[in-house]
């Protein structure tokens, strides 16, 4: 439903989008990862129409993007957009009129969209007097009111605690379920791993990586992430290079790439001789995926540590 081909973009010598190509399906939920300057916010605004690209197409349900697909797209921004002193139903109201729904749409659009999010109970309540999670899903009632056929979350449970955030991620795959497409950013890999089919990893405007997470998976050659606690670091870095095991440092942890699962017990044998404070098993997560293609080729540690600079192509 969503096509981007050759997008491209720069602010004066500053390239922001490199040939940029993303396609999402109906129904599914995309995530678009990327650190910050990767050129996520400017691609959004692009397919908000508030940003005019280089060069390159974009096309909403095969209609190249102009002032008429507008309406096809509902924005959450990172900044909740809405009126404080007005109530939940009146900045429902209000948008809805921006969007050209006449007053029998908005009868029914209105409570649908607050009964959607949970806060049917808080309509006539003033947005200030919403807690920080209300206010996200007042976001997304607002975006949603003109019954979008696609829905860019931008940052969505940034700030949020650990209840709010779990609402949202409940609000999320409710909608879905009911067909939204959903286009998802967020710096919090835990909630990408949780909600999204698929995933691109942006870098400097170029997509490194893209597909399910269990397709993403196989650009790590581990199939299990041991994490040690050692004050012999060295000797148990060097005992790992004869086992075959790859190694990375995430924070300060002291990590090994297993090339098949292991027990514990076959684990600390290998490492027979040298003392461990602490040892763990990890699956391999979407951190370490992360961390893995957007690592530059070379990072100051034996060339042998790393992969092949085709397995991250």
């Amino acid at each position: 439903m969503l096509q981007i081909q050759n997008l491209c973009k720069s602010y004066g010598s500053r390239v922001v989008l490199q040939d940029l190509h993303l396609s999402l399906a109906p129904g599914e939920i995309y995530g678009l990862l990327g650190p910050n300057g990767a050129g996520k916010t400017t691609t959004i605004r692009i397919l908000c129409h508030l940003l005019q690209a280089d060069s390159g197409t974009v096309t909403i349900y095969d209609q190249p993007l102009s002032e008429a697909t507008k309406p096809f797209i509902g924005l959450v921004p990172q900044e909740n957009l809405q009126y404080a002193s007005l109530t939940c139903e009146e900045n429902l109201h209000f948008f809805a009129r921006l969007y050209g729904r006449s007053r029998r749409q908005r009868q029914v659009q209105v409570p649908a969209c607050l009964e959607a999010v949970g806060l049917l109970s808080r309509a006539k309540s003033p947005a200030e007097t919403l807690s920080g999670g209300m206010k996200r899903r007042l976001s997304m009632a607002i975006a949603l009111v003109h019954d979008p056929k696609l829905l860019i979350l931008d940052e969505p449970t940034t700030g949020l605690d650990i209840e709010a955030r779990i609402e949202i991620w409940r609000l999320i795959r409710q909608l879905q379920s009911q067909g939204m497409t959903i286009l998802l950013t967020t710096h919090l890999l835990d909630e990408a791993e949780r909600l999204c089919d698929r995933l691109g990893i942006l870098k400097q405007g170029c997509l490194l990586a893209e597909g399910s997470l269990s397709q993403l998976r196989q650009r790590i050659v581990a199939q299990e992430i041991v994490v040690v606690r050692t004050d012999a670091e060295e000797r148990a870095i060097a005992r790992a290079r004869t086992l075959g095991f790859a190694y990375r440092r995430y924070g300060d942890d002291l990590a090994f790439w297993l090339p098949e699962p292991l027990e514990m017990k076959e684990i600390i044998d290998r490492f027979d001789g040298i003392p461990l404070d602490s040892i763990a098993r990890q699956p391999v997560r979407l951190e370490h995926i992360y961390d893995e293609v957007l690592r530059p080729e070379t990072d100051g540690r034996s060339q042998e540590t790393l992969l092949p600079l085709e397995a991250l192509s």
